[in-house]
């Protein structure tokens, strides 16, 4: 049977807070119903938008709730602009989750179009490019013992697609993950007013239209259609990393 790093000290017996200091869409992704009537741990996985927005007082919090890893989704022109500092507790791999230099033909049929910004491009990028997911899932699994954050610019379809990955593999059930999906979009107003950018999701909506379904639709056929089994194999996993993402790191017994 394989080691993984030891969370037991770090999980929260209860929900994470709302909120913590400059962030708008960070929880904790435990808390959420199981098919087999359990919940999905607290204090193993958290998800937020860029952790350059957050003040003193939200790393106090992070720290209290056991986050000792941070996993950065963003593409490497992204991170070159954050020069805010880091505690010198936590560790951070920064994971380009989009692969969009390396991968400029799957690109052009989602990235100046918008499609980026829904679900419908998160099945093509899963089975297109399995390796990117791949590799967030082995930065996941082989993390420091504690807590992991992921999180992306906006914490919203880089981080979503993260988060549904993790939910399915411990086997949440489909509302769950779904409903963790439009958490982050219910948040679009706050994360505007909060960052001065455009709230996104009229817009997002109007091309999903476009394309015959609906933001609603859409994350559903991303539920229903993902395997992770396929996944783990087309991303040659180890069976290591296999069971760290299956059992979250230790936290839950893993399916059959």
């Amino acid at each position: 049977m394989p080691s993984f790093p030891d969370t037991a000290g770090f999980t929260a017996v209860g929900a994470a807070p709302a909120t913590v200091e400059g962030l708008v869409n960070f929880r904790d992704l435990g808390g959420r119903r199981r098919r087999d009537g359990t919940l999905t741990p607290h204090g193993v996985f958290f998800r937020s938008e860029t952790v350059d927005r957050i003040r003193p007082g939200g790393w106090d919090t992070l720290y209290a709730l056991g986050v000792r890893t941070v996993v950065d989704l963003r593409q490497p022109p992204e991170r070159a602009r954050d020069t805010a500092g880091r505690p010198d507790w936590l560790t951070t791999v920064p994971v380009d989750l989009d692969g969009l230099a390396e991968n400029p033909e799957f690109w052009k049929g989602y990235w100046n179009n918008g499609l980026m910004g829904t679900p419908l491009y998160y099945l093509p990028h899963l089975t297109r490019l399995p390796d990117r997911m791949g590799t967030v899932l082995q930065a996941l699994a082989d993390a420091p013992p504690g807590g992991v954050l992921f999180h992306c610019m906006a914490g919203r379809d880089r981080t979503g697609m993260t988060a549904m990955v993790l939910l399915a593999a411990v086997d949440a059930e489909p509302e769950e993950i779904r409903e963790d999906y439009f958490e982050t979009v219910r948040n679009a107003d706050a994360f505007a007013a909060a960052t001065g950018r455009p709230n996104p999701e009229a817009e997002s909506e109007k091309l999903c239209a476009e394309h015959g379904t609906s933001m609603d639709g859409a994350i559903r056929a991303a539920v229903d259609r993902f395997s992770l089994q396929r996944l783990f194999d087309d991303a040659g996993l180890p069976e290591a990393v296999r069971t760290g993402i299956r059992t979250w790191r230790g936290a839950v017994t893993a399916r059959p």
